[in-house]
Order: structure tokens, then C-alpha cells, then sequence
């Protein structure tokens, strides 16, 4: 029933030039899943000024294991901190994701190992495989040749993007040390400047519309 709930309701937002409601996960362990406020509000202004999306301007908030989960094409998940998934967590995001949904996390600086434990019990024999620089993703409105912009430096390292897949489908994306959720924020907050804050907006919206078209 969940599943063709979920259906029903892709092919009726397909209809309506993406008319629809995006959710921020509510995860439990502790991490604050509820940082970096601002960043969904203005990332769904920018996607439908820019690219003629019709997303609610206030994101859902929704908790891994309830059922409300099916209702949205695209649940965006953050954090610095720890990340557990309860058996009943994990069977219904694997269910959700198995049936059409998509799950963005992105890492806020000190989540990526707590995500990488917990999404094993998601999907116990899978591993995130990294995305090469050629991957629809980055060229879909906006282009990004080198991949996966640099938006916040943290230790150094190469800002990566990881997915899961179910066949040919991508249906989970880990953006790592890039922070694209901070360069989505109020100006004021990290003080980025305006070519930094473009940069994440038009990764998100290549994200959003990927997804949306993908399904």
C-alpha cells in the first residue's frame, strides 16, 4: 500500500511541474539533525526561481521510521554529530528508498562516520561507491566539470560525492566535505561570500532536479 501510495503520488507531482513538498529527516542518536535552518528555505526559493520547480517554501520534517516518509520524493538529512538507526528506522528508509525515494545527507562536519555505520544496517550489502566527475548530477541545469563543489574547508581534504544504488537508480547521496548545507544558509550565518553561496544553491538545484527527472 506505502509503495503505491508512493507512486500515485510521484506521477501526480510529475504533473504538476514538480508541485510538491520536500522533508528534512528527523534521525535519532543525538546528532543535530535540525542544524543549518535556513538552508532548505533558501534552497527551494533559488530551485524555483532558477529552474521552475514548485516546492513548498517550508520543508516537512519527518522521522525515519514513520509513514508520513512515502509522502515526499526527496528527504535531505545533516548534522555534526552521531546517527542510529532502529531496526524499525532502517527497514522503513530501506523500504521508502526501494520504492522510489531519494535520501540526500549531507555531512556537516563529524558525521560521516556515525552515517557510514548506520546506513549498513539500511543496506547491510551495499557500500557507498563514489561518483565520478561525469555523472548526470553535475550537469544538469548548472555545470560542475571538477564534481562536487568546495564550499566549506574543514580538514583539507577533497570534497567527494557517494551514492547507493538500486540497479541503475541512484537513490542516496553523500556529500562529503563539501558542506553544501552551509553555503545554502542565510549570508549572515557563515559570512560566505556570494560566488560560495551560488556555487552550493546551484549544486542543490542540479540535486533536486536530478531527482525529480530520475523517478
Amino acid at each position: 500500500m506505502k509503495k503505491i501510495l508512493f507512486l500515485l503520488l510521484m506521477i501526480f507531482s510529475m504533473s504538476n511541474l514538480f508541485s510538491q513538498e520536500i522533508a528534512l529527516l528527523k534521525y535519532q542518536g543525538g546528532g543535530d539533525w535540525y542544524s543549518n535552518p535556513t538552508s532548505l528555505p533558501n534552497l527551494i526559493a533559488f530551485s524555483n526561481e532558477t529552474i521552475g520547480t514548485q516546492i513548498a517554501s517550508q520543508p516537512a520534517t519527518v522521522e525515519t521510521s514513520s509513514p508520513a516518509i512515502f509522502e515526499y520524493p526527496f528527504v535531505h538529512m545533516t548534522g555534526h554529530g552521531n546517527v542510529y538507526f532502529s531496526d524499525e528506522d532502517a527497514k522503513n528508509l530501506r523500504d521508502y528508498l526501494l520504492s522510489g525515494g531519494f535520501l540526500h545527507v549531507d555531512d556537516n562536519y563529524g558525521m560521516n562516520s556515525y552515517f557510514r555505520e548506520a546506513i549498513k544496517k539500511v543496506f547491510p550489502n551495499q557500500e557507498l561507491t563514489e561518483l565520478p566527475k561525469s555523472h548526470p548530477i553535475f550537469n544538469q541545469f548548472f555545470e560542475f566539470p571538477n564534481g562536487l563543489p568546495k564550499i566549506h574547508e574543514h580538514d583539507a581534504k577533497p570534497p567527494q560525492a557517494f551514492g547507493l544504488f538500486d540497479k541503475d537508480r541512484l537513490i542516496l547521496l553523500f556529500t562529503y566535505e563539501s558542506d553544501l548545507g552551509n553555503g545554502w544558509e542565510d549570508q549572515e550565518v557563515h559570512q560566505d561570500p556570494e560566488e560560495v553561496r551560488l556555487k552550493a544553491l546551484k549544486m542543490g538545484a542540479n540535486i533536486l532536479h536530478f531527482v525529480f527527472t530520475q523517478n
